[in-house]
Formats: structure tokens, sequence, C-alpha cells
């Protein structure tokens, strides 16, 4: 591409600097054109497998893409950066950088097992990510995020009763082109990441984009007042490297496409910190004695986080005279070691000395994914009439095999043949193998100019074969142990929708979804002796909508309101006085609210977007009682047998209110342009477990971040420079507990501060 002319530029940077922080991309010459004109883009989504205007799609949808996602991944954040930034979205993780759980209109699952099954399905690539640690990857040379919620069970993989999170990467072209950046900044962290396209003949092309991230250890271990702690030292958690690429060779022929995709992840870093005694007993309020870059830790030495993900996809596409054929064939496998200091402290209680850090009893475990490889198959057929009919239909195929290892060691126990502490005194293998498929179709009609309606059907069958075993108890049970577990089940999911055109920029829709979670089985029997089986769950949801273009194309405002029932929901029992879950089923679990998505083009030089959800929980099920934490103040009532009612709590890590608004501002400035843009997040307080009880309802959290710096072009590359800092007022909150030893909690990531540069090459 040529150099540009100073008002191309500017109309560029107004564009993608005005994606940044509203969720939406500028990304071709006939989009900037629309631009000039300060209308808002219309964004194009495949939400339902083909290419359409995001407001004419029947569901509610936030989309993400191109270089928007600067605002909130800078400072090399992992995928959790999206929590809260997305209306009725929210994402944590227990192990860190890895594992991500997400939650859709209060639906996820906090299970920290290895084989945990969440009703929230992420498709990269079009390739279902089943295996939560596939779920992690880097989030780079993406062109596109795709937030569906409410049941998306027809046409989507497997296991989305509460919606899918959907990543399409940039695709191979013939032109040359790619981008550069790197960025530094907080504890001496360096974030780089790039990506060229080339073609390699005329109907090959290949695109290779790469991303390197790291970061020292940073956080100090220190000893409770009174106690000699040998393995106290400074910088020893908090740090990670982090390498992932991405390779694709794309072909095109008159009627033909076939696009290779090979992906590969390598991190080695630390667990999250756990820090015991984080919450303050009678409240939740943090112990003032913390320090966000201080642990009272004794097994910090051998704690360490190695994960190693790769996939290979192939798709390939024919285009027939009315129809299209599509055939995608992938593989994706995972490996993870994670040992931690699970118990965030010091010592036992029978220590003489109090202070922070000294702990109930020592916990140290480490889990492992040595084996696991995930095919996966469809084939559908979909039809281009230029009549009122159209249609898709296909077959889905999933195989998966995996084996899970858990650790537990003696912390205080010296290990002559490693020649340090922690002895392993705990050993289980777990081993899972899941043969599903499914039928899908899904059949669109225009009744009238104004009226368009779809139907979707699918049949699923699934089935898992699972054995655990223990060798070795750590808390003086039998040694030797076995438990089985064969789960299977088939559903039909079904949806029905329709759009109706009121005006040329008012659409209103209208959708009735039933969802489909297969059976799980959670055999984590290092610390217990029993596989628990959950059943199937489904959930029935209904919604209706408004999506809007106003003020002649300068705003957008779009607006659902739903009301779903999930019946026997698959819920996780965390802890209850032992590193062990527990799988239950929730006779029943309701849940309404609603989500507005707007953007404004104010003036010529200021945009802006405002976002909200609002999403009311609430299990029904008299007579579903779980086992509580250790040291907790639960305010639930007990049941005869001394277990803790459920009956009308809210789900786990379910937020009722989610807001974010961003603002930019950009100038024309000597040639080039000046932007600063700030985004704001907010998410209500949420309860961390099943129970409910005053240390472990998490408060609510509130970040926000600034970015400001100057855009140019010259020659035949545009160029960036920026700083930015992110949490810009330092919120401390804890977002997250471990329920089985001292009031143990996790904070959130605190204040970065860095400086970018970027360079785009075409």
């Amino acid at each position: 591409m040529k150099a540009m002319k100073r008002s191309t530029l500017a109309t560029l940077i107004n564009a993608t600097l005005f994606s940044a922080v509203a969720g939406t991309s500028f990304t071709t010459l006939a989009e900037e054109e629309q631009a000039k004109s300060n209308q808002l883009e219309v964004i194009q989504i495949t939400a339902r497998k083909r290419v359409e205007n995001a407001q004419e799609v029947p569901v509610s949808v936030s989309a993400l893409q191109g270089d928007n996602l600067d605002a909130y991944s800078s400072a090399g954040m992992d995928i959790r950066f999206m929590n809260a930034k997305i209306p009725s979205l929210s994402v944590e993780s227990s192990f860190g950088r890895t594992f991500p759980r997400f939650y859709v209109r209060g639906l996820g699952n906090t299970d920290f097992d290895l084989n945990a099954s969440q009703p929230v399905s992420l498709v990269v690539d079009e390739v279902v990510q089943e295996n939560p640690i596939l779920k992690g990857f880097p989030v780079f040379d993406i062109e596109r995020i795709e937030v569906l919620r409410g049941p998306q069970g027809t046409l989507f993989g497997r296991n989305t009763p509460a919606g899918l999170v959907k990543f399409d990467s940039v695709k191979p072209s013939q032109e040359f082109d790619g981008y550069a950046s790197v960025s530094y900044g907080s504890r001496e962290s360096v974030d780089f990441e790039g990506a060229v396209s080339t073609g390699l003949t005329d109907k090959i092309s290949t695109r290779v984009s790469v991303l390197w991230q790291e970061q020292p250890d940073y956080i100090d271990v220190r000893s409770p007042e009174g106690v000699t702690n040998e393995f106290a030292k400074d910088d020893s958690l908090g740090g990670y490297s982090e390498k992932a690429a991405r390779i694709q060779f794309l072909y095109e022929g008159d009627d033909f496409t076939g696009l290779l995709n090979y992906h590969v992840r390598d991190l080695d870093g630390r667990p999250i910190p756990f820090r015991a005694n984080l919450i303050e007993q009678g409240s939740n309020n943090i112990n003032p004695v913390y320090d966000n870059d201080v642990v009272y830790h004794d097994a910090s030495s051998r704690a360490t986080q190695q994960v190693e993900t790769q996939g290979l996809s192939l798709k390939l596409e024919w285009d027939l005279a009315e129809h299209t054929v599509t055939s995608i064939t992938a593989w994706e496998s995972a490996e993870i070691y994670s040992r931690a200091d699970v118990d965030g402290g010091y010592g036992a209680a029978f220590l003489p000395v109090q202070g922070p850090g000294v702990i109930f009893f020592p916990s140290e475990t480490a889990d492992a994914l040595p084996e696991h490889d995930q095919y996966t198959q469809e084939l559908r057929l979909s039809s281009n009439y230029s009549g009122d009919f159209n249609y898709q239909v296909g077959v889905f195929l999933f195989d998966e095999e995996m084996t899970i290892e858990s650790y537990s060691f003696d912390t205080l126990a010296f290990d002559a043949a490693a020649g340090n502490f922690g002895l392993q005194n705990g050993y289980a293998v777990q081993n899972q193998e899941t043969s599903a498929w499914a039928v899908f179709g899904s059949f669109d009609y225009t009744v009238s100019d104004k009226l368009d309606v779809t139907l979707g059907l699918r049949y699923s069958d699934d089935e898992k074969e699972f054995r655990a075993e223990r060798t070795k108890s750590p808390v003086g049970a039998a040694d030797s142990i076995v438990g089985t577990a064969n789960p299977s089940d088939s559903h039909v999911s079904w949806d029905l929708s329709a759009t109706y055109k009121l005006t040329d920029d008012v659409n209103l829709f209208g959708r009735l979804a039933n969802g489909f979670r297969a059976p799980s089985v959670q055999g984590r029997i290092l610390f217990g002796d029993d596989v628990t089986v959950a059943e199937s769950e489904t959930t029935n949801s209904i919604e209706f909508g408004v999506k809007s273009d106003v003020l002649d194309g300068q705003g957008r405002v779009n607006g659902t309101v739903f009301y779903y029932q999930m019946n026997d929901q698959q819920l996780t029992a965390v802890g209850g006085g032992a590193n062990f879950n527990r799988l239950v089923n929730a006779d029943k679990t309701t849940g309404y609210g609603f989500e507005l998505d707007t953007e404004w083009v104010l003036t010529d030089e200021l945009n802006a977007t405002f976002n909200l959800s609002y999403n009311k929980t609430e299990i029904d099920d008299p007579n579903l009682a779980i086992q509580g934490c250790a040291q907790c103040t639960i305010t639930n009532t007990k049941n005869a047998a001394g277990l803790y009612q459920l009956d009308g709590n809210s789900l786990p890590h379910a937020p009722e209110w989610i807001a974010n608004a961003t603002l930019r501002y950009t100038k024309e400035l000597e040639g080039g342009d000046f932007f600063v843009y700030a985004d704001t997040s907010y998410r209500s307080k949420i309860n961390f477990f099943l129970y409910e009880s005053v240390e472990f309802e998490g408060k609510a959290l509130f970040e926000t971040g600034v970015r400001a710096g100057y855009a140019w072009a010259s020659g035949d590359n545009e160029y960036e420079t920026s700083v930015f800092v992110r949490n810009l007022f330092d919120e401390q909150v804890v977002i997250g507990g471990v329920d089985f030893n001292n009031n143990t909690g996790m904070l959130n990531e605190e204040r970065f501060i860095g400086a970018e540069f970027k360079v785009r090459f075409f």
C-alpha cells in the first residue's frame, strides 16, 4: 500500500482508536470512508456460521474486532482481560494465566479439575476447545472475537447451554502486510507480538504470527514474625515466560479453498499466588498487613507452572452452484504440570506463633496433564439460494482421551532424592475417554420483506469412560482405591428465532432456545474416595431485543431482556475441609436480566461507548445441601445432617451488574494524530462458592485504563507510539478463595504502567 495522505491517515487512526475502546473495528478502506461521515461501521459477524450484519442477527451478541484488543490486552494480559469488558461476561482463574473459567449470564463452572466441563464453550478458528487448558491460549493477531449469549447448541460444538466465546484469527492474504509491536512496563515486563502475510504463489498464501511475553519474578516470600524460613527470598513468584505461534497456509482456487492452521504455545511460569489469612475473619476486607508483592509461604521454591499446547486444523470448502460444502478436521493437544503452595501460608496451627501466613494445616499439591488428545470433524452443507429459503445441515464428531495425575507433598518433610523439602506423600491418576457425535440443521425462511424466521435442531449423543485410581493417600485413608463411571446421554436441542424490521434502522428480534450439557464426571480422589457424576443439564431460554441505529448513524443502541430456567444444573461443591471436589445437580436454577450495548459518535474528535448488564440468578432446590468452609462465617442455614442449604442462593462468580464505558479523543497534529482514550469497567459483588459467607463474598471490582499516543504514516508504513496504564487507581480486590484451609484468597492484578511502539507495514 502506498503512503497515505494525511486526511486518509487521520480517518484510519480515528477508526482504529475508536475500535480499540468501543469493541468495534474499522479495518477496510470502505469502512474508513464511512467513518469520514461520522457513521458507525457495519459490524460483520459469523455467529451463525455465515457472514452477517450483527444488527440483523436474532442473537444477543457482542463483537470485538482487530486492533480494539489493544486497549484491554495491554501489559501482556492473558485472556482474563475480557472480564467485565462485555455485558454478562466474566472470566476468572485459580491457575493464573491458564485454565480460564468463563461465565455468561451467571452460568459457569468453578471446578478446578483438569477434566472440568464448562457450560460456556470456546471456539477458536471454528474448532471447539473443550479441555480447560486449551482455553488459555494467548490472544494475538485476532481478527474478531464474538460473545454469543444464551444457548448456542444448534450449530456449535459441544456443551453450550450458557453461551459461546468465538475467536477468529487473521487469515493469510496475497498482499504483503503485517505488523510488529513491542511494549515494556512495570516489573520489567516485555510484550512482543507480530505477524506477516504474503503470497507464495498466485493461489497459495501464508501468514505467520508470533507472541513473546516475559515478566521476571517480583513477589517476595517472607516469614511470620518469630519463625525462621529458609525459603524466604525476594523475587520468588509472579513471573512467566510465554511463547506462542501460529502459521497458516491458504489455497484459493476458483471453486475451492483450503486453510491449514498450526498453532503452538509454551508457558514456563509460576502459578497464581494463594495468600493465607488474606481475608480478615468476620469480614470480607483484605488483611491490612498484606502487600501485593509479599506472601508468606514455605513451599514457594517448588512452585511452577509449565504448559504446552499445540493443534492442527484443516478447513476445506467447495463452492458449488447453489451450495457450499465445508469440512473442518482438527487435532488439539495439551500438557500441563502445575505445583503450588495451595494453603498460601507457612507451617501449621501448632506453631507457637501467630500472624500473616500462619496456617491451619499445610497443603502443597500438583496437577498434571501428561497425555491429552482431542479430535474433531465437522462436515456441513450450506445452501446459497437466491430465494426466500436457505439452510445448513451437517454432522459433528468429537473424540478426546486424557490422563490426569494429582500429587500431594508433605511440605515439612525432607525429600532426600530431590535434596529439598516437600516429600511426595500422595498420588492419584484419572483416565477419561469421551466420544460424541451430533447431526444438526438450521433453516431460514424470509416470510416477508420485514420478517425472517430461523429454526435450528441438533441431535447429540455423548458417552464417557472414566477410571480413577489412588495408590497413595496423603490423609491416612486407604492407599489403594479405584473408582469408575461410564455416563452417557443423548438429547435434541433446538432454537426458534425471528427478526422483524420495524424501520430501516430498527430491528426487533425474539428467540426461544434449548441447550444441553452432557453428563460430567469428577474423580479427584486424592483426598476423597468418591467418584461423582452429574447428570445432563438442560436450559430453556427466552429473550427479546431491539437493535437500532440512531441519530442518522451516529449512534447505536442494542438491548436484550431474557429469562432462562436450567434443569439439573451441574454444580461443583469445592473444598469443605479438604482439597476435594464433588459434583452435584441442582433441581432448578433460574435467571433473568437484560443487556445494553451502545456506541456514540459525539463529535469529529470524540467517540464513546456505554454497556450495561443485569443478571439475577437463583438456585431453586430445597433439598440441595453441601459442606462448608473450615474457618469462614457461613450465613446459610444447616439441615438436619449439618450441611448448608443452598436454596435461594445466587450462583458463584455471577455478578448482578456489569458495566463498562469508553471515551476516545483524537486530534490531527503535525501530519499525524494525537490520541487519548480511556476505558472503565465495573463488576458488582460475587460469591466465590455455592454457599454464602461473610469472608468469601468478593467485593465489587472497578478498574480503569488510559492510553495516550501519537500515530503517523511514513513511506509504506504506519507507526504508533503510546504510553498506557491499566488499573489506574490500583484497585485491590480479592477475586477468588480457597475454602478448605484458612481464609485464603487471591488478588487481582495491581496497577501496570507501560509504553508501546507499533509498526504496520504493507
